[in-house]
């Protein structure tokens, strides 16, 4: 996928909650030595129900190190939340909706 396509399947994602009545936010982080901060700072800031990391972190297998630290900062910073994967962008609210209630 190109940068275009991601960009619009994420806010495709983010109107699926807010058509659901659901807040969400949004943490894209790139692999510039800042993205570990950038999370944590994210998690701290407000408090979650769920968390839902998407497959640009969790599907290229070179990932898989970076993948488990953002799952332990998860545990770590927003200990209540629950932690969902989705399987694109857009099914994010879907993702969530596994775990929390989500209309």
């Amino acid at each position: 996928m190109d940068a275009d396509a991601i960009e619009a399947a994420l806010e495709q994602g983010k109107s699926e909650f807010e058509k659901r009545g659901v807040s969400a936010d949004l943490c894209l982080v790139g692999l510039d030595g800042t993205a570990e901060a950038k999370i944590v700072d994210q998690l701290t800031r407000n408090s979650y129900a769920c968390v839902v990391v998407g497959g640009g972190i969790r599907k290229p297998e070179p990932m898989l190190p970076f993948f488990e630290k953002v799952v332990n900062l998860i545990r770590q910073h927003a200990p209540d939340a629950a932690i969902a994967f989705n399987t694109s962008p857009v099914d994010s609210a879907e993702a969530a909706a596994r775990w929390i209630a989500v209309p």
